[in-house]
């Protein structure tokens, strides 16, 4: 049975718009996305597949565009929504956080890196640009691969900064093997950051380690 011959209240569209976007599990959130099932099988139960299949909702999202597409009930078309999704997500968490002072919203800022950085598979480096009085300039990922004192130079982040006009900035990068805690590497590239931009009297606020499902942050450690 299709899911327009369900009672009202069960299908997914219509719960969300009576009840609110939590009362949704992943499958029916998933389900509104697709639109449509396939033969013999509801969207909802093409959700519930596709769930199972991946291994949860997460790695749905961050499926390569070859592994989506061999998805049955997916494509090239969906791929393309998804990102287009996913990115419209991002820049309205940016846009967030360019509203106000980004200290004042630790939480969001910590979403908005983890959105950005959790899901790759390499190493990257990026900045936070920020003015003099903390609200976002801009966010620009400016070195990626594997991350030491030799790979992330501090020159070109301070001459980035001066070019923005930055005030502050927070650093951020990930960790692809999934454990946030920071390396010695990490500290050293941080103090050498943290020295070359004082120069320049641009602050270090904090440096964001990602992991997987965990962001470490030195601010707090009391590393800064």
């Amino acid at each position: 049975m299709g899911i327009n011959h369900w009672p009202e209240g069960e299908r997914p569209r219509e719960k969300l718009l009576h009840m609110g976007v939590q009362a949704l599990s992943d499958a029916e959130l998933l389900a509104i996305f697709l639109r449509v099932g396939v033969k013999g099988r509801s969207a909802v139960d093409l959700a519930r597949d596709l769930l199972t299949s991946f291994g949860g909702l997460r790695q749905l999202l961050e499926a390569d565009q070859d592994q989506f597409c061999a998805a049955k009930g997916l494509g090239s078309a969906k791929f393309a929504q998804l990102q287009a999704t996913l990115e419209l997500s991002r820049r309205h968490m940016a846009s967030q956080l360019a509203r106000g002072d980004a200290l004042t919203s630790p939480a969001l800022v910590r979403h908005y890196l983890s959105s950005q950085l959790r899901h790759l598979g390499h190493e990257e480096f990026a900045v936070l640009f920020l003015d003099t009085q903390h609200r976002i300039i801009r966010y620009e990922s400016l070195f990626r691969g594997t991350l030491d004192s030799a790979s992330v130079y501090p020159r070109e982040v301070a001459k980035r900064a001066l070019e923005l006009h930055a005030g502050a900035v927070i650093l951020a990068h990930n960790h692809p093997s999934g454990v946030a805690e920071p390396s010695d590497a990490d500290r050293r590239i941080t103090e050498r950051l943290k020295d070359a931009l004082a120069l320049f009297d641009v602050r270090v606020l904090d440096h964001f380690v990602v992991g997987d499902g965990n962001v470490v942050s030195f601010a707090e450690r009391g590393w800064l």
